[in-house]
């Protein structure tokens, strides 16, 4: 903290040399924004409890960051207005180095609502055990799915068995099947399978035909929700198709066509039309005039090194999987390739240069 210069508006400015080493926190130490926000604390003067919402930081003449201020919320009660909220000194208040046994994390999770996944996911890694958990628990289904497949296997199976087994349940159906299938794999294998039956049977069936797969083979690494339309649609509904926000960006470059059934495992697969074609022919035209052949899918248990050639021969961002029949399994997407061909630990090494 002697290095930093100036705080300002989305940036930390500081001088010198900085360790570039991920941070470890000390037995004694609070964090400032995960730790200290919505804690319950007393007002010395009164005695009255109070939650924090922020803190306020100075720099003293030794050029040193101090935390001086901090701006509470009543919990309500009396005369007083539930909600009320007001700034405190730091000696006024006592109880911010006591444990918290149900430390809520309202106040946390709105300085995280513009964060994206993976820097939730690094945040909640630095946590004590018992804050990561409170803040998984508050986050809303969908938000945890995401974060989830950012985390790294220790943190989200710790999770995962922390929660009850209908939201756990309900998360594995919100995660991307391959993501979901990696986290099972994880679990002990009698939680696993309690999950896989509580879950809906579609949605089971998925992880459990991705399970029967190596871990580093086509199979392992794929989506079985990729886009998929029939030949008989039409750019229009393309378009709609990948329009979709939740879709992942890889996902979206392309629409893979197939016979019915066009859920996963299809019927024969045709093709790729890829979307920037789809941007530049009239609505009306079927896809079907559209298929791109030219590049070969894989089978699902093609190892890891041939699924990377083959993305690096061709420029690909995501690469079609079909069975002995050509029937489309999924697609294995170039963030999959990459989280593959990274060691285990990489996750630790973010942001650190």
């Amino acid at each position: 903290m002697t290095k930093v210069t100036a705080i300002d508006a989305g940036q930390v400015i500081v001088t010198g040399a900085v360790n570039l080493r991920r941070f470890e926190q000390r037995r004694n130490e609070s964090l400032a924004t995960a730790e200290l926000l919505d804690r319950s604390i007393t007002l010395h003067e009164s005695g009255e409890k109070v939650r924090v919402v922020d803190i306020g930081v100075e720099q003293n003449r030794s050029r040193e960051w101090l935390v001086n201020a901090l701006f509470v919320q009543r919990g309500g009660g009396g005369l007083r207005r539930r909600g009320e909220r007001f700034m405190v000194e730091w000696g006024e208040v006592r109880g911010l180095s006591l444990p918290e046994t149900a430390q809520p994390a309202e106040q946390l999770l709105a300085t995280l609502d513009t964060l994206r996944p993976a820097d939730v996911a690094s945040l909640l890694h630095t946590l004590v055990p018992k804050r990561r958990l409170e803040v998984a628990r508050e986050l809303e289904d969908e938000r945890l799915a995401d974060v989830l497949e950012e985390l790294g296997d220790d943190d989200r199976v710790e999770i995962m068995q922390a929660l009850d087994r209908e939201r756990a349940a309900d998360i594995l159906e919100e995660m991307d099947p391959g993501d979901a299938a990696d986290l099972i794999s994880e679990l002990p294998p009698e939680q696993a399978e309690f999950l896989l039956k509580e879950m809906e049977p579609d949605e089971a069936e998925d992880i459990r035909r991705l399970l029967a797969y190596d871990d580093f083979s086509a199979g392992g690494m794929m989506t079985t929700e990729p886009v998929i339309l029939p030949p008989d649609a039409a750019v229009a509904e393309a378009l709609a198709s990948i329009r979709n926000p939740d879709l992942a960006p890889a996902l979206a470059a392309q629409v893979y066509v197939c016979r019915a059934p066009t859920e996963t495992p299809t019927g024969k697969y045709l093709g790729t039309c890829h979307f920037q074609r789809l941007l530049r022919e009239p609505p009306s035209t079927l896809i079907s005039s559209l298929i791109d052949t030219s590049v070969d899918p894989v089978r699902p248990d093609s190892p890891l090194g041939e699924v990377t050639r083959n993305f690096a021969a061709y420029n690909l961002v995501a690469l079609p999987v079909v069975d002995e029949d050509d029937r489309l399994l999924g697609a294995v997407t170039i963030d999959d390739v990459v989280d593959h061909m990274l060691p285990p630990d990489w996750r630790e090494d973010v942001g650190n240069g």
